[in-house]
């Protein structure tokens, strides 16, 4: 059961980061609003459309900064305890270290859950409707360039392009193979290509086509050939940040569908999809690792514990950006690349609350 001291830290805890959460919340609105005015006003966007953006925006802003936010308010709240003396009073009632623990832990769950809950769920749906709105009213964001397209465009069919860009309406060293089990039965190679939206098929240029029939082989050059592929330009361009407006079940169904493809170049999506289960493990290790730093007095007062508390969850942020790096560029398996940084935050929670505890 939970004691008067456990509710009134819990409630401090909550609190604070309730309090933590609000007024980074409106100076990050504030930041975006003189950022983005200049477009709102070209575009004529109305005061509804605005309202709604921002409301949009906040998820995706307060779950970037959301362990930020545990820490400072971990600290804050704690560090004002210890000087006041307030846990040395607990503990020489005869309270372990560990139990005094136990509010903070309880704290750390609920707030792990929500952001759970709201990283599978609620923020892909919100995200979805931000990125629409950046991509009508705010600078260029739209992604019109794709390279190293593999697409898998049947059992036996296969598609190559080097590169792709949709503003030019130019793709270059362009590949189509069909197959007949392990046997090439037709390669159609061209230089460049173009899409043509009104015949719905692709103009190849600089064409060499290649066809096998058992021991006979049919082999043509083309200027140009037209060439009815069923696959468009928006099916190539893969959106880099698709896999933010993306619920988990979406993205589990996606990574499933393009491995039936024969499609690479999903690790992006495995990351997002381990780190929505990382992140929330997270603010429990870092919450335990506040509550150790900031419970015993030391020279330099709330300043230096706040100060070390913005560090260590800027490091951690910035080394999960840093493995995760590896997984989509390198051979690193996104499972392990999302959970090294908790794994090794977990070894300096451990450090540091025997430390505290001794």
């Amino acid at each position: 059961m939970l004691t008067k001291i456990d509710k009134y830290i819990l409630r401090n805890f909550l609190l604070t980061f309730i309090f933590a959460l609000l007024l980074f919340s409106l100076i990050a609105l504030v930041i975006d609003y003189t950022e983005k005015v200049s477009d709102f006003v070209k575009h004529d966007v109305s005061g509804r459309d605005v309202l709604n953006y921002f409301k949009n925006f906040l998820p995706h802003i307060l779950n970037l900064l959301f362990h930020i936010f545990i820490f400072v308010s971990v600290i804050f709240f704690t560090s004002r305890m210890a000087y006041r003396s307030e846990f040395i009073a607990i503990l020489s009632t005869g309270i372990e270290f560990k139990r005094l623990l136990l509010p903070y832990a309880i704290g750390a769950i609920i707030l792990a859950s929500v952001q759970w809950y709201a990283g599978h769920y609620i923020i892909p749906v919100a995200n979805k409707d931000r990125l629409e709105f950046e991509r009508n009213y705010v600078g260029n964001t739209k992604i019109t360039k794709a390279s190293e397209i593999h697409q898998r465009l049947s059992k036996n069919e296969f598609l190559f392009l080097k590169s792709y860009n949709a503003a030019t309406n130019n793709g270059y060293v362009f590949s189509y193979i069909k197959t007949d089990g392990i046997k090439l039965k037709k390669k159609i190679s061209a230089s460049r290509c173009e899409y043509d939206s009104l015949k719905n098929l692709w103009v190849l240029y600089e064409v060499t086509q290649r066809e096998n029939d058992g021991l006979k082989e049919k082999f043509r050059r083309h200027a140009r050939f037209d060439f009815p592929l069923k696959i468009k330009p928006e099916q190539i361009l893969k959106k880099h940040e698709a896999r933010q407006h993306m619920t988990t079940p979406e993205i589990d169904a996606y990574v499933q569908e393009q491995r039936d493809k024969g499609s690479s170049g999903l690790n992006e999506y495995l990351i997002e999809r381990h780190k929505r289960n990382a992140q929330p493990f997270a603010t429990f290790i870092l919450t335990i690792i506040g509550a150790c730093i900031a419970i015993r007095k030391v020279r330099g007062g709330n300043g230096l514990h706040l100060a070390l508390g913005v560090a260590l969850s800027a490091a951690y942020i910035l080394f999960m950006q840093f493995s995760t790096t590896f997984a989509v560029k390198g051979n690193l398996s996104p499972l392990i690349a999302t959970w090294i940084p908790n794994i090794i935050f977990s070894l300096i929670a451990v450090y540091i609350y025997k430390r505290a505890s001794s």
